[in-house]
């Protein structure tokens, strides 16, 4: 397997984390995953922008040609290299070089890209349950990918010891956030809700593009901060994120409404 590490290529075996690393350490970093298909980073710019957001709120400078086109070229060639260009699945982790404590010497970065083939997410809707051991927080970094993933790897566990597919997480009010990886969106009444950022969810990739789409197809919208009862009561409830869109079918075994012709004209519209 190859990677690309600081805008190096590399086999993987030949890579090494000393034990100093701010990524070992402190984890003090970021990551982001994308979808590639058919030759394509899918939405490349979107992720660039939550990138640059990551590095903002975390205090780090990313490289000028990080953002820039060659860093796509080099990625979509180490995807050929991978056999993953007509499908695969990129991860990319930015974390804060250099040593210290707490209180960091650098603001500069270590970046490593790696990719995979995949196959696209199933469209099987899902059964999920409420999460009762992990809660989202709001913070400056509750909108980026990494700085939390703790919480995340928590409902992990709950969702495997309950044999659930995926997991509500609430926040500390007891109000809807979103899914282990996902947004949640529900439709009622002709408006489309989803969770504010305030309930400290993820500002998911696919979150603003569907966002967007809605607005430009005048499809009114609300961020709204709201309890789990309102998704029992909803025309249709689903999940989004980089895979995809999948209905949800049941909250803790109830089952849920399903207006199937809505996520089918998001998914067309999203191209997921």
């Amino acid at each position: 397997m190859f990677i690309l590490y600081n805008d190096q290529l590399l086999r993987e075996s030949d890579w090494h984390l000393p034990l100093t690393d701010r990524a070992f350490q402190y984890n003090d970093g970021f990551f982001e995953t994308a979808i590639l298909a058919n030759g394509r980073i899918r939405f490349w710019d979107q992720h660039r922008q939550r990138m640059r957001e990551a590095a903002g709120a975390l205090h780090l400078k990313l490289p000028e040609y990080f953002l820039q086109p060659t860093l796509e070229d080099k990625l979509l060639q180490l995807a050929r290299q991978q056999q993953a260009e007509k499908y695969g699945r990129l991860k990319l982790k930015v974390w804060r070089a250099g040593a210290g404590l707490y209180t960091p010497q650098t603001s500069q970065v270590n970046w490593l890209a790696s990719i995979e083939p995949a196959t696209p997410a199933s469209q099987e809707p899902l059964h999920i349950g409420i999460c009762q051991n992990s809660h989202t927080v709001y913070t400056s970094l509750s909108h980026v990918k990494g700085p939390n993933a703790p919480l995340y790897v928590l409902a992990g566990l709950e969702k495997q010891a309950r044999q659930q597919d995926d997991m509500l997480l609430l926040n500390q009010q007891g109000l809807v956030a979103e899914l282990i990886s996902s947004n949640i969106f529900w439709v009622k009444e002709n408006t489309l809700y989803t969770s504010d950022l305030s309930s400290g969810c993820v500002n998911g990739i696919l979150r603003r593009n569907i966002l967007a789409w809605c607005h430009a197809q005048d499809i009114k919208t609300q961020q709204v901060l709201q309890s789990p009862e309102q998704l029992l009561q909803a025309d249709a409830v689903f999940a989004a994120n980089v895979t995809g869109i999948r209905a949800i079918a049941s909250i803790n075994g109830t089952q849920l409404h399903q207006k199937d012709a809505f996520v089918e004209q998001l998914r067309a519209g999203m191209q997921v």
